[in-house]
């Protein structure tokens, strides 16, 4: 048997040249398409350069602004691209306020079940001295199981008049359902158990009520319930004059008995000064319960804007409030725009109102109420009213009972 080489294991020394050259050439001309491309990249760039050198016109020093002729408030030297669709808007919110002749005002009401009191509603809207082309007014209806919306449109249809000299600048509908089955009596919509599902539902209204009609050139936002009997026809400058975030009067109610005396009352008492008590009770609750304020069951001991002082003395004063209530509110309509609205949730244990209000307050924004400046509400002929049991309350009324007999006893001496 002949015999016979084994094959090489080794590439001969020609075979390594020529397999080394082959990789250089091939590295050689991936650097060129990379530097290719790059070249190409770099060079479209330019096309999107505002100047030289490529920096934002904030960074350019003196001598290069004045060589490219930037002036210092110029972002960009181009002229604006004219926009002449009828599809495009252009809205700047820097100057669209400002562009009125007036500040113009929103005016805003929640509606269910309210046709009893809309007539009175406008009447007392007409009387309102604020410039009414100045005024939109924006209602929303929902969940009523009376004529409501009828009288409504009826009520704007007259008002709205091209030859009625109170008309207002523009009147606005919105119709939107919320499955609200809490009736509308006094002991249903005020007792204690309806109080978070109440609130949860009207914080829903109002949001859906503002959004759809708020637009950029409204300055301020009036909140303003349907049942309100008696108001200043000059209540909206008088409250423009205090330049607050958020503002509201003290609410009372009064009623003639059958003996024909006027009987006054204090209304609302969901606009308040926290107390000690109040933020130990909130911490000691879970963060979805809503704390239904002037109930016996939540004793918070808070100081009711209500029950500072009486409506005869000076109406200018401010106090600082931690809650509101919603018959009457005047609000900056920067705090919407910004986000602060009324939340439908449990908001550090508040919602609808007083959520705004606490929301208002986290936020940096000021919230204060004028104690001696009355808007006088429907009397609800509550027998035991809401503060049945709340000791502050109680506590607050025979103190200021002791004060009127001490005053009446001074003047009897002198």
């Amino acid at each position: 048997m002949a015999w016979r080489p084994s094959p090489p294991r080794v590439r001969s020394l020609t075979a390594k040249t020529k397999s080394f050259q082959l990789r250089r050439y091939h590295i050689l001309i991936g650097f060129i398409v990379i530097v290719f491309f790059w070249w190409k990249y770099t060079a479209g760039l330019e096309k999107f350069y505002c100047g030289d050198p490529a920096q934002p016109p904030a960074s350019l020093s003196e001598r290069q602004r004045a060589q490219q002729g930037t002036p210092d408030d110029l972002a960009n030297p181009h002229d604006p691209i004219v926009v002449e669709s009828e599809s495009i808007y252009n809205i700047n919110l820097n100057t669209a306020e400002a562009a009125e002749e007036r500040p113009r005002i929103l005016i805003l009401t929640p509606l269910r079940d309210a046709a009893p009191h809309l007539v009175m509603h406008f009447e007392l809207l007409s009387q309102l001295t604020y410039p009414h082309h100045a005024i939109d007014l924006a209602f929303l209806v929902g969940d009523s199981t009376d004529d409501t919306l009828d009288v409504l449109q009826r009520e704007l249809t007259k008002l709205q008049e091209k030859t009625n000299p109170a008309r207002f600048r523009t009147a606005k509908i919105i119709q939107k359902n919320f499955g609200a089955n809490f009736d509308q009596s006094v002991d249903d919509r005020h007792s204690f158990h309806a109080q978070g599902t109440r609130r949860r539902g009207i914080g829903r209204a109002r949001n859906y009520l503002l959004y759809a009609a708020l637009k950029p050139e409204h300055s301020w936002v009036y909140w303003r319930d349907v049942d309100i009997v008696e108001n200043p026809p000059d209540i909206i400058e008088e409250f423009m004059a205090h330049d607050k975030d958020v503002l509201v009067p003290n609410i009372w109610f009064h009623r003639y008995d059958k003996k024909g005396k006027d009987i006054e009352g204090r209304y609302d008492y969901n606009s308040w000064q926290e107390s000690w008590r109040g933020r130990r009770l909130a911490s000691r609750l879970p963060k979805d319960t809503i704390l239904a304020e002037g109930y016996k069951e939540y004793r918070t001991h808070r100081k009711y804007l209500a029950w500072m002082t009486s409506w005869r003395n000076d109406p200018k004063r401010e106090v600082h409030l931690d809650g509101i209530g919603g018959v009457n509110i005047l609000v900056k309509a920067e705090l919407h725009r910004s986000g602060i609205n009324f939340p439908p949730y449990a908001f550090e244990n508040q919602a609808d109102t007083e959520g705004f209000a606490a929301m208002a307050r986290r936020a940096g924004y000021g919230v204060y109420g004028l104690p001696h400046y009355v808007v006088w509400h429907v009397d609800t002929e509550e027998k035991e009213g809401n503060l049945k049991g709340n000791r502050a309350a109680i506590e607050a009324k025979e103190r200021k009972e002791r004060e009127m007999k001490e005053k009446e006893k001074k003047n009897g001496s002198i």
